[in-house]
């Protein structure tokens, strides 16, 4: 059975661009994959470990190719955990507000515990860094206040697109697709910004 794993970024709920998109999204790919299972990871709501102390030390371990102390092993075996259940989906959906140009720290923390080596990413002196994540698809919603795209005059401070698709294909995805959902600042302009994505969305549900 084919699983879409929803990576939910925004805290904003009913209130989230990217969340609303997303929803759109879903209800689409429901009716066009009715077998599938869809679960949705609120980072918001996960318990996500703080990339210190042991758990740091069990990372430099692995790379240095040391065996764990029982409480590096205790500490990397949640990130292990994390890892795996990101791995156990086969096709991916991100929903991401932009944060002061880049990503919400949630989303940070969440990348940052899962791109580890051996788990999503490996590394030989020969070839160098390689993915682990592969033949999976991606769908990323963007939602940002202003616009940020083409011809805008504003691409250079958009840190957030760039820094998805370089994470996402260095651990190894080649098929990202991207929504953007701008500009939602301003009087009515997130309903409006929400109309233009969702057909785009709607189409790339259906054949995702």
């Amino acid at each position: 059975m084919t699983k879409l794993l929803h990576i939910q970024s925004s805290p904003r709920a009913g209130r989230s661009a990217s969340i609303a998109v997303a929803q759109h999204f879903l209800d689409v790919y429901r009716t066009k994959h009715p077998t599938d299972t869809i679960e949705t990871l609120n980072l918001w709501e996960a318990d996500l470990p703080e990339f210190d102390g042991e758990t740091i030390d069990a990372k430099y371990a692995v790379l240095q190719g040391q065996s764990h102390t029982p409480g590096q092993l205790e500490a990397w075996k949640t990130v292990v955990r994390i890892a795996d259940h990101f791995k156990s989906a086969d096709k991916f959906l991100f929903s991401v507000p932009m944060w002061n140009f880049g990503i919400p720290y949630k989303l940070k923390h969440y990348i940052d515990v899962l791109v580890q080596p051996g788990l999503a990413i490996a590394f030989t002196p020969g070839t160098g860094f390689s993915g682990l994540v592969t033949g999976k698809p991606a769908v990323v919603i963007c939602s940002r206040g202003g616009a940020y795209g083409a011809a805008s005059g504003a691409e250079h401070m958009d840190f957030q697109s760039p820094h998805l698709r370089q994470i996402l294909g260095f651990i190894g995805f080649t098929d990202i697709r991207q929504i953007f959902v701008e500009p939602t600042g301003g009087p009515g302009a997130r309903d409006d910004a929400v109309a233009v994505a969702n057909p785009v969305a709607a189409e790339a549900a259906s054949v995702f």
